[in-house]
């Protein structure tokens, strides 16, 4: 059974449709009129084998937050759907990635509890035109929406591009991890026989 799901949000601020599949080859069509956003996407895509599309439309002419954090919530959204009930997957996920001088660990639980534990400064407060403060909001929302644990921790780092791709690469290699379907697992990997 593909795990697939489609999503389309609207609102006064931005427009999005995404598309995303778990099984995928690495494969991603972005175009969110946030360059940065598309390369940590891309990233994202590429080392989590993952394939994604997505197509938005927002109010960047006064920031990047609206569509970077609506991105967020309907990538949420879409992972939530595609994993459907959660049996046979491994459920947990951790990532230690370098990126030259930095180093990033993402650790996951698909446990339907959303928390996001963000651990790391970045240097800069931009990247081109980009905000550093929209990382944050992106993974909270994707966190909230997915109804995952998401703990981030930026070991160390002192270009602040780097880190974030650390991050985004880490990100994309733990949920690979928590999202791999076990044949060793019986139901849903929970005691309590529900996630």
């Amino acid at each position: 059974m593909a795990r697939t799901a489609s999503i389309d949000r609207k609102t006064n601020e931005t427009k999005i449709s995404l598309s995303f599949n778990i099984d995928g080859e690495g494969q991603s069509s972005l175009k969110t009129d946030v360059p940065f956003m598309d390369h940590m996407l891309d990233l994202f895509t590429k080392h989590g084998q993952f394939d994604l599309t997505v197509d938005a439309d927002g109010d960047v002419e006064i920031d990047d937050h609206h569509t970077t954090e609506d991105i967020g919530i309907c990538l949420g959204n879409a992972l939530r759907e595609a994993l459907g009930d959660k049996k046979g997957i491994k459920r947990y996920g951790n990532a230690f990635v370098p990126m030259d001088e930095a180093l990033a660990q993402v650790v996951v639980d698909l446990s339907n509890r959303p928390h996001l534990e963000f651990r790391g400064e970045f240097p800069n407060q931009k990247v081109g035109t980009f905000d550093t403060e929209n990382v944050h909001e992106f993974l909270w929302k994707l966190a909230l929406e997915a109804r995952m644990n998401l703990h981030v921790i930026i070991h160390y780092g002192q270009n602040t591009h780097h880190m974030i791709e650390a991050v985004f690469k880490a990100l994309g290699r733990a949920l690979d991890e928590a999202t791999t379907v076990d044949p060793r697992i019986k139901g849903v990997p929970s005691t309590k026989g529900m996630l």
